[in-house]
């Protein structure tokens, strides 16, 4: 792959869904397909109007493309590991019509790892050198934290090091797995006093053994909210303007937190200048509303939980735990472009196994 491209906004485009998209490309495929077989007019014939045209359909979208092998051309769509956009790129990819001399595929996929270095600067990072070892807390069993050990670690590289060793693990397992998988990730050099080191090379193994566990222990926990109780706090922030919050209490406490690892965050701007902060009547009436539709489509028995909510300074987050990231991020998406006309919304999906993100709720 030797292309890799931001497909940045046009406002004189006017492709609207997926099917729109790939009708442009059918039409133009062949012109695509002879520019980067040939290497000529990458820009002009692919690249420019691909960005335009692609991003009508949904922003924050990443491509790469290049040949497959001599006669078949690959587009890959990537999101570059962010989460929420991970379900738009596969429902994209799903939708494609089947073309000759094409291969289309979702998110960047694993590499031969028998074949596969990176280098940047004076450093190679490969099978050779890297190595890692894993981390257990009695707090959080089920947190996969790993330590990757580079044997030429040192100080004074360090930022190049990370990124070679992050750009290498993502090769390694793919962008799905890299992204989703692994809670934490940090890469130290090699010294006496870690645990026993596994091959870099069994990281894929380890982690689907994890993964597993994971599933067999959680796959069937539900939760149902209809009986449960919600607080309420009040306070001020350091600039003395007032904060509120809701949440709902008793989930907090349950036992099997893990089993909706997926935190939904979403923040909605607005003006309270002249109102020391708060929402006025209107823009709370709206955020209301909004949020009671999410409530209703994101159901507590289905595998999302409203967690609670907090409102200060301009801004208003919204919190979900939910079972997984597709669904949520796809109806998420869905519903703040209806109110796109009459509220600042944007929304993270983020990892979060033991709802650390929720301690502010127990004070």
């Amino acid at each position: 792959m030797k292309f890799l491209r931001r497909m940045f906004p046009s406002k004189h485009e006017n492709i609207a869904t997926n099917t729109d998209f790939w009708d442009w490309f059918s039409v133009n495929q062949k012109k695509i397909w002879k520019a980067i077989h040939d290497g000529e007019k990458i820009e002009e014939v692919f690249f420019n109007k691909m960005m335009s045209k692609l991003n009508q359909v949904k922003d924050g979208v990443y491509f790469l493309t290049g040949m497959h092998d001599n006669q078949t051309a690959e587009l890959i769509l990537t999101a570059d590991t962010n989460i929420k956009n991970i379900v738009f790129v596969e429902d994209l990819i799903n939708s494609a019509p089947d073309i000759d001399k094409w291969k289309f595929t979702a998110l960047k996929p694993e590499v031969n790892i028998s074949e596969f270095q990176i280098k940047i600067e004076n450093h190679t990072f490969s099978a050779e050198n890297l190595s890692f070892y894993a981390t257990h807390d009695e707090l959080y069993p089920d947190e996969i934290d790993l330590t990757v050990v580079y044997d030429q670690f040192n100080e004074a590289e360090k930022d190049v090091i990370i990124n070679g060793v992050y750009l290498y693990i993502n090769n390694l397992l793919g962008e799905l797995s890299s992204a989703t998988i692994i809670d934490h990730l940090q890469i130290k050099g090699n010294n006496q006093e870690q645990g026993e080191l596994i091959p870099i090379t069994k990281l894929k193994d380890y982690l689907a053994w994890r993964e597993s566990e994971f599933e067999q222990k959680y796959q069937h926990k539900r939760y149902s909210a209809e009986k449960d109780k919600w607080g309420s706090f009040e306070a001020a922030l350091s600039n003395g303007k007032p904060y509120f919050a809701i949440a709902n209490t008793t989930v907090l406490d349950w036992d099997h937190k893990a089993s909706h690892p997926w935190v939904l965050k979403i923040e909605i701007h607005y003006e309270g200048k002249d109102n020391h902060g708060l929402p006025n009547l209107d823009d709370t009436q709206a955020m209301n509303d909004f949020e009671d539709e999410l409530t209703n489509t994101l159901i507590d028995t289905e595998g999302y939980l409203n967690i609670g909510r907090e409102t200060a300074d301009n801004l208003r987050e919204i919190f979900f735990a939910c079972r997984e990231f597709r669904e949520s991020s796809r109806i998420t998406y869905e519903i703040i472009t209806k109110y796109s006309d009459k509220l600042k919304i944007e929304y993270h999906i983020y990892k979060d196994k033991y709802w650390q993100t929720f301690d502010r709720f127990k004070h």
